[in-house]
């Protein structure tokens, strides 16, 4: 393969909706690069980037997959990134690793929860955009609508720069305005197209369409705009780098067409982004922890990795951005994140799951390395000696959480290794001990992103799990205020035990957790007992006395007590604090608190009032409602635990149509009717004993 300079490299992640065609669209892109050599409709297990055996089962993208192409003396990496809510913290940190973005955008669904989801990242990272309207060819499709709905979304700058020739079954072509050609394509998927002038019926149109798009470059340059106002008019040369700046400077954002799944209107896309789109050294320099990098061959070798891939054959494969310098294979390089050292285990290109060896990587490229001990995704990699250290990627906090049980002992034997497997691959993954309960408890980003957790534990390694329903993470807390004594006294003839602490708890405003403040004057406990009685505050607070859940927002003032030269000891601290945490909680009006989440719900008009109506019947509070695009959505705080069975309740009330996304929010008292019922469920888990038991 040949060797590339930085500015002939482009990275671009193709984003948008599920289902919006960017599996298509990266297929069409690496047949008419010749990198395939035949032309294939997406189907199970015949892609390049799809290859994962979930993704081919399901016919979905679930995780980014990384290829390349090289077109018109460029290399493109392409991060063909999954649309589906679930699993869109996979595009948020691939965004990390290029410098554009591509949003495929259906021409017949218009704007989605996913596209605005993407949009979002993108404006986060600062990243120069293109829009691609796919499926033209399809029944109910419509360019104008779809251009309609991208503007209201986006703005003006959301600029069309191509026209259809044809619609639906009848769409064939392009109308390129930025050459002023036609291009028509063969209905036989090869890609072959013929040049031609611009059809007389769309001339008109495509004249008026030159004007605005000439009008709104030659805004956003002063020489352009002097030049515009002189003659009336720029020149395609003119046109084409003011444009090119316009897009750098994320001032427009170009509108393409396309069909990817016919080959129609694909290799302009590709024209695109080699002539429009900025190579890696036009990125500017990028932020860390620890100052700026510059892009440059000439800096010391740094890069983030963006992505972990773990496989139970070859291990873990680690993809990377060069952002600086460059490395070769074996090299020792620093992990600054970590502050550790690490040998790269080869480096190679990804042609999705096929790998090709790198001679060297370089800066603005992105590789692939394999079998490195400690680095995970997010980690900074460097040469020895520098300090480089870029921010950490974010990851969503999990939403939703279920038990799980190895069905067989053996299985019980090798789940620890797996889940450490499972979540170096995936960051937003939680597998952990509930110490109350000892229940394995799973947490992902949603229903669909557990179950394939917990089918990849079954394929890959082996591990037959049984999912049980969510556990709600209730809390307590108390509304109150308590004065109360804990005095543990066990003497029975030789040395005993005494320990006797009087406290204060009073509540602390949400979000504060703990507070632990020691006011003994005089000498009245020893200081060196202190530590003990607030680790024995520490410890009982674990388990609250209404359900047995964690207490949290509390102060303890810890003000007096009395000891025994002889028989006191931290162990009788401990205790008499434990005591004494039960009695003022039941004191200072305790009471339980359960997550509130954030809902969107995205959906066409006709079926808002049954959603509305449906999320009143969970006690969920609408906070508002607005419209974008062709949807509407619907913005309210939910109990997390009336939310357990809302996804199939919302495809069942829109007829799939409808989409949702949630995240926690805050903490709210569990209305006082309902907590008999978390108790007994308490009591069935085995958190807290009965009265009967307690008797």
């Amino acid at each position: 393969m040949k060797d590339y300079t930085a500015d002939k490299i482009r990275n671009i992640a193709i984003i948008g909706h599920g289902s919006s065609g960017k599996t298509s669209l990266t297929s069409a892109f690496l047949f008419n690069s010749k990198v395939t050599t035949r032309f294939t409709k997406v189907e199970k297990g015949n892609t390049v980037t799809d290859y994962d055996p979930d993704e081919i089962e399901r016919n979905i993208s679930i995780n980014s997959a990384v290829c390349f192409l090289e077109w018109n003396g460029h290399k493109i990496n392409i991060v063909d990134c999954p649309g589906y809510t679930n699993f869109l913290w996979d595009a948020r940190a691939s965004l990390r690793a290029v410098d554009s973005g591509a949003v495929m955008i259906c021409g017949v669904a218009g704007i989605e929860v996913g596209t605005e989801k993407v949009w979002e990242m993108l404006k986060e990272f600062n990243l120069p955009r293109i829009l691609i309207i796919n499926k033209l060819d399809r029944e109910n499709s419509s360019y104008k609508r779809t251009v309609e709905s991208i503007r209201q979304a986006f703005g003006r700058q959301a600029v069309p720069i191509q026209l259809p020739i044809g619609e639906e079954e009848k769409f064939t072509g392009v109308v390129d305005l930025i050459s002023r050609k036609a291009y028509i394509f063969e209905k036989n998927e090869s890609g072959k197209f013929k040049e031609e002038e611009i059809p007389s019926d769309l001339k008109e149109e495509a004249d008026k369409k030159i004007e605005e798009l000439t009008e709104m470059v030659a805004e956003n340059d002063e020489q352009l705009m002097e030049k515009y106002f002189e003659k009336g008019e720029l020149s395609p040369e003119e046109l084409i780098e003011g444009f090119r700046k316009s897009i750098l400077n994320r001032q427009v954002f170009p509108i393409f067409i396309a069909s990817a799944l016919l080959n129609i209107g694909t290799q302009p896309i590709l024209d695109g982004i080699v002539n429009f789109l900025p190579s890696p050294l036009e990125r500017g320099e990028i932020e860390g922890e620890k100052g700026t990098v510059k892009l440059s061959l000439d800096q010391p070798f740094s890069a983030l990795v963006f992505k972990t891939i773990s496989d139970p054959y070859t291990g873990r494969i680690s993809l990377l951005r060069v952002f600086s310098g460059r490395v070769n294979p074996d090299s020792t390089v620093m992990n600054s994140s970590k502050d550790g050292a690490e040998k790269l285990g080869g480096l190679f290109f990804l042609q999705g799951k096929e790998q090709i060896p790198a001679g060297q990587a370089k800066a603005g490229d992105i590789v692939a390395t394999a079998k490195l001990k400690e680095t995970s995704t997010g980690d900074t990699l460097c040469a020895k000696g520098s300090s480089v250290e870029f921010f950490p990627i974010g990851f969503p906090e999990p939403s939703i959480s279920f038990a799980i049980e190895p069905k067989t002992r053996a299985d019980e034997d090798r789940i620890s290794q797996a889940i450490h497997r499972i979540t170096e691959e995936d960051p937003t993954v939680r597998i952990e001990r509930e110490p109350q309960t000892n229940e394995l408890i799973i947490s992902g980003n949603g229903q669909l992103h557990v179950e394939i957790i917990i089918n990849r534990l079954k394929k890959r390694y082996n591990v037959d799990v049984e999912l049980k329903p969510p556990k709600i993470p209730y809390k307590e807390t108390i509304k109150g205020k308590s004065d109360v004594q804990g005095k543990y006294k066990k003497q029975t003839g030789g040395r005993g035990q005494y320990g006797d602490v009087r406290i204060k708890m009073e509540p602390l405003p949400k979000g504060k957790d703990f507070e632990f403040v020691d006011k003994i004057f005089g000498g009245a406990i020893p200081k060196n007992y202190i530590p003990s009685i607030e680790k024995g505050i520490q410890e009982a607070r674990k388990k609250g006395v209404i359900a047995g859940y964690p207490v949290i927002d509390f102060k303890v003032i810890l003000y007096d007590g009395t000891y025994h030269d002889v028989d006191s000891s931290d162990i009788a601290f401990k205790v008499a604090a434990s005591m004494a945490f039960k009695k003022g909680m039941k004191e200072a009006k305790s009471t339980l608190l359960e997550p509130i989440m954030n809902i969107e719900v995205y959906t066409p008009e006709a079926y808002m009032g049954d959603i509305m109506g449906n999320l009143n019947g969970r006690r969920g509070k609408v906070q508002g409602m607005e419209q974008r695009g062709n949807l509407h959505i619907i913005k309210a705080q939910v109990p997390m635990a009336e939310m357990l069975d809302f996804e199939p309740t919302l495809t069942s009330i829109t007829g799939g149509r409808g989409s949702f996304i949630m995240e926690f929010s805050h903490y709210e008292e569990v209305p006082i009717h309902l907590h008999q019922k978390v108790i007994k469920e308490a009591i069935k888990e085995g958190r807290i004993k009965s009265e009967e038991e307690e008797e």
